[in-house]
């Protein structure tokens, strides 16, 4: 019994039309796609190449894997199937053509069984997918779906490309007089079941039936070719490029090169943007999942991660005409009907940028890893470097940090007074130590955050840590001058800073602020100063393994942790302050409902501690609502605009009586039987 299929029945050979439909599908798909490469060329270089290893993976991991599609259940089963369905079912289209033409012939028997059962099974996948699909989009209608023709064209598309191809193995198991002469196919059991709506034609009607429904699908695929690049579909390219040209330094802004050469800073054109960005413009497909993790948005700000790559997108499209035209400076052709915009007020309304507080969330839930907090630093950039033009707030946070590198402003004498009764010495002093004890602006001047200087300090010498501070010789380490677009500040402060650390040696530093270890950690390299920097949390949770420290006291509390977006979702830093926490005697950790990678903002980051919240609900009232959620009698934190939010809002919303804040370094103290004074 020859167990076995022909993939065109009764056709012969699939004739020269189809060969030429083939051609011309694939070629408009070749030069279509190569169309909007060219555009993303207009953008600026980005080497986003080095590390091949590790960009593979995540190929692997984020795209094949789904790692973060399935961080959703439903949306993300629905992608699995439709995306592991259809590849399988390409895969086995290629295996199928190569066995006819080939002359191999290895689909037979038990081989070709299993082929046929693995293919229906990818099938009824797809389609199992696309219902999931429409239910979610025009029954549940999450906000964050906005539907567009588009949409629904992409799933009728891939519908009716999976179901006529059932039908095509339907109709061939017919004529076969299955399962009379063919009881294998069978195992085709969607096919099979197909066939029964065609048991009552003859065979020869049967073989004209096939050769229509076979050549409806191969039409429908052909068409289903053609749309990848003029629809969502596009993703299906984008989503690799995209997820393989990831920045491996999420944590860390791009900077500008030789500024004092520069003619134009930052963004306001298409072209001054990377042609990353414009790349991830078209990766971008609408899903939400920034959006329904944004901070600015989920208190009523005007900012949208989805709706800001969406506009630029939109101008990029707009754009393609026009740069046609450039391109072949034809002074006949018409001129383009597409103004070109600026993309800062004109794209881009100003709130909007301001809006954003850097906290990543938008870039670590998106599938595809777009980055739409770095393009709106690059729009501060212009406005901030090219037009002064920022909220008058910032204008005097950029004054205090020129005049007394602070941006409160306070004289820079005053810096090293926090420690002036705690025995610890400057590097002026005495160079000879393990670790720089870099304090920070807050840690500094804040009241509030001295407390927690004072705190780690005695930590760090109750434990034998040798360290030493730089006193009036530390600076701002220039994050929120960096992120409010200042970036001329920003490298002045950030090289005097690498000038004197290198002057006096400097190996390894410990850092309070989540800011200033991400800023010295991932973007002084930039600049050559190269440290190995460690957030204060990773050597306490160190010196609590190695029990190197004593708990006197039991402290009888429930505790919340908040997770700073610069420790926990920019750099990953999720565990340790948690270890601390429940080495504590008579801590009980609780977990808020948004916590870890899921963490909410406390609206103090991307330089908003220094500007007032006018619009939509305060963040930190907002993050306040996960603490009443879970309700802890305190909630801990490691930053010290975390700290600053978190009291403020507490007593803003007069819930001081049920609810305190601290730095957990306050708690350890308090646990080793001390007081930070």
């Amino acid at each position: 019994m020859d167990v076995s299929r022909p993939l065109y029945w009764n056709i012969g050979d699939i004739g020269m039309v189809n060969y030429i439909m083939a051609f011309a599908a694939i070629l408009i798909l070749v030069y279509a796609f190569y169309d909007r490469i060219r555009l993303w060329r207009h953008g600026k270089p980005a080497n986003r190449s080095g590390n091949v290893g590790k960009r593979v993976a995540g190929i692997v991991q984020y795209v094949l894997g789904h790692w973060r599609v399935l961080k959703e259940a439903y949306p993300g089963a629905m992608h699995f199937l439709i995306f592991w369905g259809f590849a399988l079912l390409f895969i086995g289209t290629v295996l199928e053509a190569f066995d006819h033409y080939s002359g191999l012939h290895f689909l037979t028997g038990t081989s070709y069984i299993i082929f046929s059962f693995v293919l229906d099974c990818a099938g009824l996948a797809v389609l199992i997918g696309i219902i999931m699909a429409a239910w979610r989009r025009y029954v549940i209608k999450p906000p964050r779906l906005d539907n567009k023709p588009d949409d629904f064209w992409v799933l009728l598309l891939l519908f009716v490309v999976v179901a006529s191809g059932f039908l095509v193995e339907g109709v061939r198991i017919a004529s076969l007089n299955a399962p009379a002469d063919a009881p294998w196919e069978r195992w085709s059991f969607v096919g099979w079941i197909c066939s029964t709506f065609f048991l009552g034609l003859t065979q020869q009607a049967a073989f004209v039936s096939h050769k229509i429904v076979w050549w409806f699908h191969v039409v429908v695929s052909y068409i289903f070719i053609v749309s990848i690049v003029y629809t969502r579909l596009l993703h299906v390219f984008t989503t690799f490029i995209s997820t393989y040209t990831r920045n491996l330094e999420p944590a860390a802004v791009k900077p500008i090169e030789n500024m004092e050469e520069a003619e134009t800073f930052g963004a306001n054109r298409l072209e001054e943007f990377s042609w990353v960005d414009l790349m991830q413009l078209d990766a971008c497909t609408r899903c939400g999942r920034c959006q329904d993790n944004c901070p600015a948005y989920l208190t009523d700000k005007p900012l949208s991660p989805k709706q800001v790559i969406q506009d630029l997108k939109a101008q990029l499209d707009a754009m393609a005409p026009v740069w046609a035209q450039k391109k072949t400076g034809s002074a006949e052709e018409p001129a383009p009907p597409v103004e070109e915009k600026a993309i800062s007020a004109d794209v881009i309304a100003d709130d909007v940028s301001w809006s954003c507080t850097t906290c990543g969330a938008c870039t670590e839930h998106c599938p595809v890893f777009i980055e739409p907090w770095s393009k709106l630093i690059e729009l501060r950039r212009y406005m901030a470097l090219m037009e002064s033009r920022f909220p008058p707030e910032v204008q005097v946070a950029f004054r205090n940090m020129e005049n007394n590198s602070n941006p409160w402003g306070i004289g820079s004498s005053t810096r090293g007074d926090w420690a002036a009764d705690l025995g610890v010495k400057a590097l002026a002093e005495d160079p000879d130590c393990e670790y720089l004890l870099y304090v920070g602006c807050s840690g500094s001047f804040d009241d509030l955050n001295k407390r927690v200087s004072t705190a780690v300090t005695k930590i760090l010498q109750e434990a034998g840590i040798s360290f030493r501070i730089l006193g009036i010789e530390e600076g701002c380490c220039g994050d929120s001058a960096r992120r409010l677009g200042n970036e001329y500040l920003f490298q002045i402060m950030a090289q005097q800073n690498i000038e004197v650390m290198k002057g006096y040696n400097v190996k390894k530093i410990i850092t309070l602020c989540p800011h200033g270890y991400n800023t010295l950690k991932n973007e002084y390299p930039q600049f050559g100063g190269k440290f190995e920097v460690y957030h204060y949390t990773e050597i306490l949770a160190q010196l609590v393994s190695q029990r190197r420290l004593t708990f006197s006291k039991k402290l009888n509390l429930k505790v919340a942790y908040h997770d700073s977006c610069y420790l926990g979702r920019h750099n990953g830093i999720y565990d340790p302050p948690r270890q601390i926490l429940r080495a504590l005697p008579g801590v009980k950790v609780v977990e808020m409902k948004r916590s870890r990678d899921r963490g909410f903002c406390c609206g103090a980051g991307g330089g908003r501690m220094w500007m007032e919240e006018h619009l939509g609900t305060r963040i930190n009232h907002a993050r306040l609502e996960d603490v009443v959620a879970c309700n802890p009698q305190l909630v801990g934190t490691a930053c010290p605009f975390c700290y600053t939010m978190l009291v403020d809002g507490i007593k803003e919303k007069d819930l001081e009586k049920k609810y305190q804040a601290t730095d957990i370094a306050e708690l350890v103290l308090k646990a080793m039987g001390k007081q930070a004074g």
